[in-house]
């Protein structure tokens, strides 16, 4: 109810401004270039990290036991078709349930879900998501082709329903593990549609040379544990 009543007061406040439809270009050399760029950096990182990931599994087990390592939701990819999102668990096994309870507590305006000591999350939760681990099992998303290394982050269900059509524009590409939300400083402090306005800019924009910048800029941010 209460992002609803925000989400309903931005679209309201842009409806008065003048709504912008953005150009995607077709782009399908870089298209196919990317989309093998993405299957062979995906395939070499899960072959190289195949133990780490093991072990951070079985920590996760041990940390919270009785819950499956990997978590496993519905997101919303290219043209609003779903798939299953693979993170590393770093919340207690009931945290969805949990979510109405703490909705008030959102430190987002829009749609998303943002809380910086969101009680859900576990202790060796914190570790993984401020070094941005949990991330690591979407990987398998780019081998089967749902994300890309780079695009925008996919949405929840619940989030695409409260969308406008302005924001319903950033469905119109394959989302991403990483994006320039991803790597701006304290992101979470970004306005939800300073964030859409990130993404729509990089459709217009996407290219290779964009993609590289975004992924040196996303290791900078995983070594600097700005995860969170």
């Amino acid at each position: 109810m209460v992002m609803n009543k925000v989400n309903s007061a931005a679209a309201e406040e842009r409806s008065e401004k003048e709504f912008r439809i953005i150009h995607i270009p077709s782009k399908p050399v870089y298209d196919i270039l990317k989309r093998i760029f993405d299957f062979t950096v995906a395939l070499l990182m899960l072959v190289v990290l195949a133990v780490p990931l093991l072990i951070i599994a079985l920590i996760i087990v041990i940390d919270n036991p009785g819950a499956a390592p990997i978590y496993v939701q519905k997101r919303i990819g290219k043209n609003g078709r779903e798939f299953n999102f693979y993170k590393f668990r770093s919340m207690v096994p009931n945290a969805e349930d949990m979510l109405d309870s703490l909705l008030e507590q959102n430190e987002m305006d829009g749609p998303a879900f943002k809380m910086k000591d969101d009680p859900r999350i576990t202790r060796f939760g914190h570790f993984i998501r401020k070094t941005c681990i949990d991330e690591l099992p979407q990987l398998l998303n780019v081998i089967k082709g749902d994300m890309s290394l780079v695009g925008p982050r996919p949405p929840l269900p619940r989030e695409v329903a409260m969308y406008d059509e302005y924001q319903k524009q950033r469905l119109s590409v394959i989302p991403g593990i990483t994006c320039f939300w991803q790597v701006m400083p304290e992101r979470n402090t970004v306005s939800f549609d300073d964030w859409m306005a990130s993404d729509l800019k990089y459709i217009e924009e996407r290219s290779l040379r964009t993609d590289f910048i975004i992924l040196l800029k996303t290791v900078g941010t995983v070594l600097g544990m700005e995860g969170i």
